[in-house]
Parts: C-alpha cells; structure tokens; sequence
C-alpha cells in the first residue's frame, strides 16, 4: 500500500511517500479501514520535528481518520464490511497512523461515521473533537449559564469548543489574530470576540463578567501565556491548558484566587495503553455525531491535500495561524 513514512525526525521534508505493506488483522476484535481521509494535526508536526519523542522508527503518522471497513476479526461484531467510520487511532510512537491507505485496530476504538458528513469532514473531526470536549466536560465540568475564556478560537480545538461550549449553555468569550478569524468566530457562536494584538483582554473581559472574572479558561496555547489566563478567571475557577506552561511561571494569582489547573492531553489513553479511558473516548465520538447530524457542531476544513503533499501540508501547518482543520484525502 501507500503510505507516509517517517524515518528520521526533522522537518517536513522528512515525510516520505512509500510503498509498505498492508497492516494486517491480528486480534478478533480487529477491523480492517480503507482509509478515505486523514486529519492533519500539530501533534503530527511535533512528532515529525522531534518535539515529542519517537523510539522506534519508521513511523507512518497521522492521528485521526474516517474509512470504509474491508474486513473483520472473527469475534468483531460491531461493524461490518461496506461501514463508514471515523475514529482516532495511532500515529504515535510505537503504533503507525492513518497517512496511509489501510489501518488496523480494534473495533472498540471506532464509531460510525456521521451520516451528514463526508469522509473528509469525519476525519477532520475526532482529535479537536475529543481534546475540546475532555477540556470542557471531563476537566473543567462546564454547566450551563456559566461564561469560559478559549484563547486561539479559531484553531482545530478552539474553533470546536466554541461550538460545545455554545451547546452547553455556557458564554463564550474568545481571542483571534485578524478580522476574518473575527467572523469566523462570530458565526460559531462567539459572544465576544476579542483580537489580542488591539484589545485589553483583561479590561473587556472584567467588564463582560462585571469584575469577577470567567468561570473557566481554555488554554491552547501554553507556555507563558497560560500566566495571562489567572486574572481572567474568577476565584475557585479553572484553568484547564492543552499544552505545557513554560517551567518559570508565575502562579501567584492562581494561588491566591484558589484556581484550579487542569491539563487536559487526549493522546495519553493511547500512549499508555489506557482500554477503559479510549473506549469512553469512543463514546464521546458516538455522543458527538449526534451533535454533528443536527448540525449543532460543524467542522471547518480549511485546505484539502492529497496524501504525496503531506509535507506541504506540514511546512503551513508550522508556520501557525491556523483556521480549522487540513486534511489528507488518501
């Protein structure tokens, strides 16, 4: 079959389009994908820059993923050949991913595709889906009527949170880079939307919240950034961060105020090998198309690649800024 393969970490020209063979089923509860479409994420990049740690190379990257299955295990029953799925699965150390045009794994990490939407949409959808809705619901337990700060609201994750937040209840208060990033937002469902390089986020967000603060903060961004966050958020709030905050920063606000942090990493099921935590993952996917069919939630596709453009898609995914989701059609 085709694949991406990557055999040294470095930059984008690091992927390589090559012929390997078909994963084949090995456990009874394995399915067989054709895979018709893979999602493009930032942890793809991290992985192929080396930021992240790779152990065993080579290594076929690629996340998230939607497909037909081929074929069944003998006791995988939930699915049948001719199915459309969609699921998050592998491109991670150890376990190849979907830039590739055949996946194997086991059923009980897989969900039925919604019926809305195309192979392309489906595959844009379960990483952003799962890290917003575990950030949101699992480690910042929003209700409705509160009101949560998301930086970068138009990315992959922010872009969906926005829109779980919205269906939740919940005010939503979020940061973007320019005017069309601006509408975007505003069509998602923003309340306030705010661009960080002319706007005091503090000042419009005390104002909005009448002094006190958010109930809670989505940090996408990490890093020093996540300091910016504590005195946005009311006292015994929660900030829940996606990625690392820098080593030296200062907590001091978030003592006072008796913040809960959070950090919310949706890879660590696969990466340990947690089968309880990814199978509540696959029923978020499944509670999920439900939102997606009544059109509650969308996702928004930016740019389709094919899969021997993988490193194109790459070199624009690292230079940031991103709206939505990429997408690789194998």
């Amino acid at each position: 079959m085709k694949a991406i393969q990557l055999h040294a970490t470095g930059g984008p020209e690091q992927l390589k389009s090559l012929a390997c063979d078909e994963p084949v089923i090995r456990r009874d509860t394995d399915i067989k994908v054709r895979v018709k479409a893979a999602g493009i994420n930032p942890v793809d990049g991290k992985l192929r820059s080396g930021a992240l740690p790779v152990n065993r190379l080579p290594l076929i990257p690629g996340c998230d993923a939607a497909g037909i299955v081929t074929e069944t295990g003998a006791s995988a029953s939930r699915f049948r050949p001719g199915d459309k799925v969609y699921y998050f699965y592998g491109g991670v150390d150890g376990i190849n991913g979907n830039y590739a045009e055949y996946q194997v794994l086991d059923e009980r990490f897989v969900a039925a595709m919604p019926s809305t939407l195309d192979f392309i949409h489906a595959a844009a959808l379960p990483l952003v889906l799962l890290t917003a809705w575990e950030a949101l619901f699992d480690r910042g337990h929003l209700q409705a009527g509160q009101t949560i700060f998301i930086n970068a609201g138009a990315g992959g994750v922010g872009h969906i949170a926005i829109q779980l937040a919205r269906h939740a209840g919940a005010k939503v208060i979020t940061t973007i880079s320019n005017d069309s990033k601006a509408e975007f937002a505003r069509q998602l469902g923003a309340d306030v939307i705010l661009d960080y390089h002319k706007d005091d986020i503090r000042d419009a967000v005390m104002r909005y919240t009448s002094g006190a603060g958010v109930d809670i903060a989505l940090d996408n961004v990490g890093g020093k950034q996540t300091e910016t966050l504590f005195p946005l958020v009311k006292c015994y709030g929660d900030v829940v961060s996606l990625l690392l905050p820098d080593a030296a920063l200062d907590w001091s606000v978030a003592r006072m105020r008796n913040q809960r942090f959070c950090q919310e990493l949706m890879l660590a099921p696969l990466l340990l090998g947690l089968e309880d935590a990814q199978r509540h993952q696959t029923s978020i996917l499944e509670r999920a198309a439900g939102l997606v069919a009544e059109n509650r939630v969308t996702v928004h596709v930016s740019q389709v690649f094919t899969l021997e453009q993988a490193a194109e898609a790459h070199r624009l995914m690292d230079t940031g800024h991103n709206m939505g989701k990429r997408v690789l059609v194998v």
